[in-house]
């Protein structure tokens, strides 16, 4: 929990460091002044006056002494909490942007979305909330413990073996509650998910006339239950922490009382029932911070929830860097005997895959849906390594080439192409930050965007909205493909970028794949035939293996999966909506 904890504080670890310290050494404080307490009154007990005032300063000295030091240990907790707040989700923003895409499925993205915003919310508030009081909970028994054996040894023993007692019963009850808590964690990411999911898919949900709250409502309902379960169990395990404190007090008392009865009379006796006396004093006051330890358990195995999320997400290693990165020489693209798995435990997605792609041709991938082009495609920008084989840019090793070295050779399209909240010039401009007016302007011509803000009044100003909600598919698509073209990488990968578009914004579109030919090294996942027709070579996919690969004069002539892919197109694109056969006898007879 700690290891995380300075984890996510990363370079500001040294803040925590420093508040642990402050925090133990009031823990010390608080032992030794409750200390002179109870040696003050054995003092006045006794009847030496000047003994119990000697002692009184101390007390006096370390009550000064407790209350300043109090104020420097939580402003020292509330420094941790807001160095918390302002890099650790920095932290984990920078591992995961290093994560392999793969990564990214629905249950590790509720996770990490709970993780970076009530997660660390509650993981900022331990320091000054709940740690200070752990701290001193833990160390002033020590010093009492300490002050025991100095009065009697029997009694500093038996408080000595309570103190890994009450540890031992502080980690059971935590081992009870744990799995409780982290399927309520587990719910309350999920829940959060549907909610999002709920507010986001309303135009699908009341289109199709469906119970949108169903799905809501069942995750809730998990939620509840993993959130009763949770209460009873924290419930459960704070009464058995009060009860271990309790039992142990209450044996540290017998002792006493045996200790007391075993006295004799005379002068000695005296001093020994005085000493009796002060030891069951320095006992009642080491059950108060073993009880504020107890209580507070459930509180940090609750914040442990949000912790161990991120120690998971920690845990996973990002794609490793070349020692020696190698610069591509140009914009060829070469696939080696390679074949892909997503886990181990499943089968291959790709299998013996060899390509050869020159510069500044263009390559078709074609195949159903499943036969592994859009994995193809992530694993030449190395979104995952091969599990087998080798992918080579300009011929280098992908694996040989620094992050920036790769992405500055390579600009993406995808088929769901996601805008920023901005302007139009803003979006654009993501593919190239210091880009001047005049580029983004020529990008957006090539890319058929000039059209677009021609039409509208703040023309590049104009706010896409969330997401580019203020735009049509096909204008979004034309601004991520402007996006792509500014950038001016050698390699255009282009994922279905005219799937679901219109005739018009696909013609916009496969126009400006035509002017980029010769000048790029195109590789498109295409099922229009003008896209198609335009490749310099045509490679099939089926089953995640190449069946067919060539020239599509070449193909085209062949009987495989190319020519009946050709026929079934052309088939379609001479359907028509008939009209219905009038049958006899059902004329009307208005």
């Amino acid at each position: 929990m700690l290891k995380t904890l300075i984890q996510l504080l990363g370079d500001d670890a040294a803040v925590f460091r420093r508040y642990c310290s402050l925090a133990f050494a009031y823990g010390v404080l608080s032992g030794l002044t409750i200390t002179a307490l109870v040696l003050a009154l054995g003092r006045l007990l006794a009847g030496d006056t000047g003994g119990a005032a000697l002692w009184l300063i101390v007390l006096l000295a370390g009550l000064v002494a407790c209350w300043a030091w109090r104020r420097q240990v939580e402003k020292a907790g509330v420094r941790v909490g807001v160095t918390l707040l302002q890099g650790a989700r920095q932290r984990l923003g920078d591992h995961v942007a290093r994560l392999p895409v793969g990564w990214f499925t629905p249950d590790n993205t509720a996770k990490l979305g709970h993780v970076i915003t009530q997660g660390m919310m509650n993981v900022a508030q331990l320091p000054a909330h709940v740690l200070t009081p752990v701290i001193c909970g833990a160390v002033t028994p020590v010093v009492l413990v300490a002050a025991l054996f100095a009065l009697h040894w029997q009694l500093g023993v038996m408080a000595l073996l309570a103190l890994p007692l009450l540890a031992g019963a502080l980690r059971l009850t935590a081992h009870l509650g744990q799995r409780a808590d982290d399927a309520y964690h587990h719910h309350f990411a999920q829940t959060s998910q549907r909610l999002v999911e709920f507010a986001q898919a309303q135009a699908v949900l009341r289109a199709f006339g469906g119970d949108g709250t169903r799905f809501l409502q069942q995750a809730i309902a998990r939620q509840r239950n993993a959130g009763t379960r949770l209460i009873y169990l924290s419930a459960l395990s704070s009464v058995l922490n009060a009860w271990t404190v309790q039992a142990i007090f209450a044996a540290l008392l017998a002792a006493a009382a045996l200790w007391f009865n075993s006295l004799q009379g005379g002068a000695a006796a005296v001093e020994e029932t005085i000493a009796v006396i002060v030891a069951l004093l320095l006992v009642v006051r080491l059950v108060d911070p073993l009880q504020e330890v107890a209580s507070y358990g459930e509180v940090l195995r609750g914040a442990r929830g949000p912790l161990d999320a991120a120690r998971d997400i920690f845990a996973v290693q990002p794609l490793p860097e070349a020692p020696a990165p190698q610069a591509p020489r140009n914009g060829a693209v070469e696939l080696r005997d390679l074949s892909f798995r997503y886990a181990r435990d499943q089968p291959d997605v790709l299998t013996g895959i060899n390509l050869q792609i020159v510069p500044g041709s263009m390559t078709a991938l074609i195949g159903a849906s499943g036969s592994g082009k859009t994995t193809l495609v992530r694993l030449i920008a190395r979104f995952f390594d091969a599990s087998v084989g080798t992918v080579l840019v300009g011929g280098v090793d992908v694996r040989d080439m620094s992050s920036e070295q790769l992405a500055g050779q390579i600009s993406q399209i995808f088929q769901d192409s996601y805008l920023f909240q901005g302007s139009i010039g803003d979006n654009i401009r993501l593919g190239k930050p210091d880009a001047s007016e005049a580029q983004v302007l020529e990008a957006a011509r090539q890319a058929g965007v000039a059209e677009i803000i021609a039409r509208l009044p703040q023309g590049l100003d104009t706010l896409v909205g969330e997401g580019g909600a203020r735009l049509s598919g096909g204008e979004r698509q034309r601004i991520a493909i402007a996006r792509a073209l500014i950038k001016d990488a050698t390699i255009l990968l282009v994922d279905e970028a005219t799937a679901a578009l219109d005739a018009e914004n696909q013609a916009a579109i496969a126009e400006a794949l035509a002017r980029l030919r010769g000048k790029r090294t195109l590789i498109v996942i295409a099922h229009q035939l003008s896209t198609v027709a335009m490749a310099d070579q045509i490679v099939v996919l089926d089953g995640g293996m190449v069946r067919e690969q060539g020239a599509p004069a070449t193909l085209r002539t062949q009987d495989g999966l190319y020519a009946r892919f050709l026929a079934q197109r052309q088939a379609a694109k001479g359907w028509r909506i008939a009209a219905p056969t009038r049958q006899p006898g059902t004329e009307s007879g208005i």
